[in-house]
């Protein structure tokens, strides 16, 4: 109502002051004390945008700030101010970017402000320095901007010793890098125990604190110095740094409010959340998608379950992985369940034998391989459907052993899940007459069952590669899919 009243005044008063209509937001950042206090709100938010993962000259600040010294005339001034607010208090509230853009591997609903919406709300806000601060996302985003901070002033008081590569250096092998090893943990603000032995020895103590930092950092936990461990020891304090402005950004493309019923996939540090009411009812591992086929982040619904699935093979499987095989031996598949069918509309099997496989194009696979239900199933017995444009889905696995390992990331971007039949059972929550028991039963039998939730669950599948305890200690993960670094590089572009 303010704002309407507003505009009707302006619109009266615009042909007694000789102001076009194209004006008719002049009053909000110049021409009153009231504008100017909240430009100077603005500018001093601007100047602190560090704090957020932003850089103040991304906002054209000392062009600004030179017109103000300048006494330009107030058009120049409005202009300057109100596009740099509306660059600003739209990065803060929905991302930088626009991240589909960046890599092919996202796909989510990210929220986009226009320029009247922000501005109406700027003219609106009572309290506008409350109101611009309000714009960025809460839960862990002020702990990311606390470790931002204090990975910041590490960078001015800490050294960096890399780590020579090398061959796999074993426990209590002696090799020249065990020194330097010491080193780079110290560095790292890790306890390193004094030495057993030779200082160029390998000994049990140093071995035990490395698969420590193996298992922070979500790496195979064996104590072997092999090359995937020695980059992450290698990453510089700078790389972290990049990390968590890259994680800040990615909670901005997320809704502020994820909704009362959730499933929250975590594929930097192989977790999943099932939060109910606004609370965390249900946590698991899951495994994901290698760095040659990552999961892709996206947001979804949950509708249901099926027991028993068949698992169709994706056309691009098909033609990389079973197709080499067919051509070594047409019948390399007998006998494990799998059948290969002519095309993707109808069930006409093929044999094998019969098929010129040297002739067909890997990346143009002509049949339908699917694999039947059962203990060796790559879906396991349990599948979780959603609507997604890579076919992905959420499901259990015949490969139980692997949730034992730090790195999970060994699938084709699907997510498995560890204990499926435990997940369902928290989203039924004892409605709808659901018996975990019975749905056992149901598997033990081979049947295929459907069975739909009582409300739909949204489902975020996200890349978080670094957590932030309330005082801003930093927990990382290695960015595995190389992500971060391409969110770091696109914000630094200038916008369009």
């Amino acid at each position: 109502m303010r704002t309407l009243l507003l505009a009707g005044l302006t619109a009266l008063l615009v042909p007694f002051l000789g102001l076009s209509p194209a004006r008719a937001d002049d009053l909000l950042w110049v021409g009153s004390r009231v504008a100017e206090a909240r430009t100077e709100t603005l500018l001093k938010a601007i100047r602190a945008a560090e704090e957020h993962g932003l850089q103040p000259a991304w906002y054209g600040l000392a062009d600004i700030e030179r017109t103000l010294a300048a006494g330009s005339d107030r058009d120049r001034v409005e202009k300057l101010v109100g596009d740099a607010f509306v660059a600003y208090a739209s990065d803060l509230s929905t991302g930088r970017v626009r991240a589909n853009r960046i890599d092919a591997n996202i796909d989510i609903q990210q929220r986009k402000v226009e320029r009247p919406e922000l501005l109406k709300a700027a003219a609106d806000a009572p309290d506008f320095a409350a109101w611009l601060a309000g714009l960025a996302p809460k839960g862990d985003y002020p702990a990311l901007q606390k470790a931002l901070v204090q990975w910041r002033q590490k960078r001015a008081a800490t050294t960096f010793t890399p780590l020579p590569e090398g061959n796999w250096l074993k426990p209590n092998m002696v090799d020249s890098r065990v020194p330097l090893l010491r080193v780079r943990l110290a560095e790292l603000e890790l306890t390193v125990p004094p030495p057993a032995g030779p200082l160029d020895l390998y000994d049990e103590t140093l071995v035990a604190l490395v698969k420590t930092y193996q298992e922070t950092k979500g790496l195979t936990v064996d104590g072997v110095i092999g090359a995937k461990t020695t980059q992450s020891l290698n990453t510089s304090i700078d790389d972290r740094i990049d990390q968590i402005i890259a994680n800040l950004e990615r909670r901005r493309w997320l809704p502020e409010d994820l909704g009362r019923r959730y499933v929250f996939v975590n594929t930097g540090d192989y977790s999943m959340v099932f939060v109910d009411g606004g609370k965390r009812v249900y946590e698991s591992l899951v495994i994901v998608g290698t760095p040659k086929d990552p999961s892709p982040e996206i947001q979804s619904e949950m509708r249901g379950f099926q027991t028993n699935p068949h698992w169709t093979v994706p056309q691009s499987i098909s033609g990389e992985e079973y197709l080499p095989q067919l051509r070594k031996n047409p019948n390399v598949l007998a006998g494990t369940g799998f059948k290969i069918f002519a095309n993707w509309s109808d069930d006409t099997e093929v044999d094998p034998a019969s098929v010129d496989w040297n002739a067909i194009h890997p990346k143009a696979f002509p049949y339908r391989i699917r694999q039947d239900p059962g203990g060796s199933n790559a879906l396991g017995y349990i599948f979780f459907p959603f609507v997604n444009k890579y076919g992905i889905y959420m499901h259990d696995t015949a490969s139980r052993w692997l949730f034992t390992e730090g790195s999970r990331n060994f699938s084709h971007g699907c997510i498995r899940l560890q204990n499926p039949l435990e997940f369902v059972e928290k989203v039924f929550g004892g409605r709808n007459g659901f018996d975990k028991e019975r749905v056992r039963g149901a598997i033990n039998a081979g049947q295929q069952m459907h069975y739909g939730f009582p409300d739909p669950v949204t489902l975020y599948v996200t890349y978080r590669t670094v957590g932030a305890a309330a005082d801003g200690t930093a927990t990382f993960r290695d960015d595995i899919y190389g992500r971060d670094k391409r969110v770091v590089r696109e914000m630094a572009r200038p916008r369009s």
